[in-house]
């Protein structure tokens, strides 16, 4: 069980350091042609840029697929049920919080407000070169939390 939880976590940070280099080099690199979707008005309710999302979500299936029909590669099912846990996660994060797609949610949690402070100055620039924080989840809380935090406890009185 605590194996399994591991492989779990391994998913979910690995995807999440795994982002953090392709977000920076390769998604504003060699291929910002699609990024660029994402840092420009969005125009109807998908972006080409959703098509990184259906990218990762086939990898986790093709994972979890992998270890459930082969024991042999079991690990994979808990490998792949870690990257689906970042994505679901992520979705409500990124998409429903910060870009307030689809059904939006408020981020009144402190740190979710830390979050979304955080991703929403990466997008203070629009162009190629932008500027980080490049994951979701690591960045410097102490940049972003301050407000958030202080904010959100004087919020609950």
């Amino acid at each position: 069980m605590l194996y399994s939880l591991g492989l779990v976590a391994s998913g979910f940070i690995g995807t999440e350091l795994f982002s953090i280099f392709l977000h920076r080099y390769i998604f504003h690199g060699l291929l910002w042609g699609i990024h660029k979707s994402h840092h420009e008005p969005r125009q109807g309710t998908f972006e080409e840029n959703d098509l990184f999302s259906l990218f990762f979500a086939s990898i986790s299936i093709a994972l979890i697929a992998l270890g459930f029909f082969e024991p042999a590669y079991r690990a994979a099912l808990f490998v792949g049920l870690g990257i689906s846990v970042y994505g679901a996660i992520y979705f409500v994060v990124h998409d429903l919080m910060a870009h307030k797609r689809y059904f939006p949610l408020k981020a009144s949690n402190p740190i979710l407000a830390g979050l979304v402070k955080a991703h929403r100055r990466h997008h203070q620039r629009i162009d190629q070169e932008g500027q980080g924080p490049w994951g979701l989840f690591l960045y410097r809380y102490d940049l972003h939390h301050g407000r958030a935090m202080h904010r959100a406890s004087h919020e609950r009185r």
